[in-house]
């Protein structure tokens, strides 16, 4: 069946639309495909904004602020947005009724004939993600970049994927809950990408799976669990231990080891050349010679939001690191930038996941000259005094950038690397690093 019959006139209940855009591009998409659409979420109105703004040409029904069990037994699926916790009542409402419960990425990933490329991992996944995609297109092939990508619906590609495509997947653990888990309740296989890569495993979302490890482990392993003898897995070597040692045994595909190499990159730190590493691999198993893996990794600029160098101010250079929502992130960050004369005024602080702060507390007076702790649950973790360096507490972010400004010297750096989730000041850890984008732009 191609994609157009699959929704075609379809009652279909689109739980979450969201803030990054994917849920919209997904919604329109539907909606042109002629299905009849409920949109639900507990987001009233005001609070989505933008995201309904976009969609009002559309003939849509919605259910805003709540949900009702009704739209979960009146239609033929429910789209189920990333985050979605599976043990939702109406989750489970859907399925007493028989009714299909799907999720973007997987779905795409099912109807697509193109080669799918997943990558996953706790740290690394968006920049190994973007250096393949820069690759395929060095070596001119036809790609595409989706999964978890900031404003784009991967399942709004589906009239123009091919089976000559070679699509890259950044996938996070909520998203590959939907590679196995509907397939499973149905009493079938799940589908994992033909290549997959595994990049690092630490602890994290611990709030979202309760403290148990292993459930979030037991999510991203959707990303290998159901390949083929001729598929690829691309273990990074941090990582490869903790894999096969629980999955070795059930792993059908061919397993590579990505080991760190001494890439010439123009991004900093020694964990962007084991990303590259991981890209380098998945290149190598896809045909692509040496030369062109070099080039393309060798002009490969890095991704917003990861230690992206914004601005240098009299000297002072300020990056901007938001997607660091864990202390192993920013303890990475600080390893790249961080020198022994303790060049950092580091800005930190959101929202507890429940994650150890032993080695990143142990890191930060090795390069770190000031800190500036933003509010949250997190930022109450920390002491006021860490081996002699004091703790600047501030109400928001153009507090901590004016404080940093005034610490900073010259050849010293500005850090925003976060090390905790974002919190009420922002929607997401999207909007946290554009707000602080936006107040780098307007200083003198």
């Amino acid at each position: 069946m191609g994609y157009k019959d699959y929704f075609k006139d379809k009652k279909i209940t689109v739980m979450g639309l969201g803030l990054l855009g994917r849920g919209v591009g997904d919604v329109e998409f539907l909606s042109k495909q002629g299905a009849i659409l409920t949109v639900t979420d507990l987001k009233t109105k005001e609070e989505l904004g933008a995201s309904s703004e976009q969609l009002k040409a559309y003939n849509i029904s919605y259910v805003l602020g709540e949900h009702k069990l009704e739209n979960f037994r009146n239609c033929d699926m429910v789209l189920k947005a990333a985050g979605v916790p599976l043990d939702s009542p109406f989750i489970a409402e859907a399925r007493k009724n028989n009714i299909p419960v799907k999720m973007s990425t997987s779905l795409f990933a099912e109807l697509s004939p193109a080669t799918i490329v997943g990558v996953t991992g706790t740290r690394g996944k968006s920049t190994v993600a973007a250096m393949i995609f820069e690759i395929l297109k060095e070596a001119g092939k036809k790609t595409f970049l989706g999964g978890n990508t900031r404003g784009v619906s991967t399942l709004a590609h589906l009239p123009e994927t091919s089976e000559d495509e070679i699509v890259v997947l950044e996938l996070d653990s909520w998203q590959l809950q939907g590679f196995a888990d509907e397939n499973l309740f149905l009493g079938k296989a799940g589908i994992s990408p033909h290549v997959s890569v595994f990049t690092t495993f630490f602890p994290d979302h611990l709030n979202y799976y309760k403290s148990d490890l292993d459930l979030y482990l037991n999510d991203k392993a959707n990303i290998f669990k159901f390949q083929k003898e001729e598929d690829f897995l691309i273990l990074g070597e941090q990582a490869s231990a903790t894999i096969l040692s629980k999955y070795e045994k059930e792993i059908q595909s061919k397993i590579l080891i990505a080991t760190p190499g001494n890439w010439h990159l123009k991004i900093p730190g020694e964990h962007n050349k084991y990303n590259a590493s991981c890209a380098a691999k998945v290149a190598q198993v896809l045909g692509i010679d040496e030369k062109t893996i070099k080039k393309a990794l060798g002009n490969f600029s890095g991704v917003e939001g990861r230690l992206e160098l914004i601005r240098e101010i009299g000297g002072r250079k300020i990056y901007n690191d938001t997607t660091s929502t864990t202390p192993t992130s920013t303890v990475a960050a600080l390893k790249a930038l961080g020198k022994k004369e303790k060049n950092i005024i580091l800005i930190i602080g959101g929202n507890d996941k429940g994650l150890d702060l032993g080695e990143f507390l142990e890191t930060l007076p090795m390069f770190c000259k000031n800190i500036i702790v933003l509010p949250g649950t997190g930022s109450e973790r920390l002491p006021q005094e860490i081996e002699g360096l004091g703790l600047t507490r501030v109400n928001n972010l153009k507090e901590a950038l004016e404080k940093s400004l005034e610490l900073a010297k010259a050849n010293e750096i500005i850090l925003f690397s976060p090390a905790f989730s974002s919190f009420s000041q922002f929607k997401n850890e999207f909007d946290r690093g554009d707000q602080f984008l936006k107040l780098v732009k307007t200083l003198m």
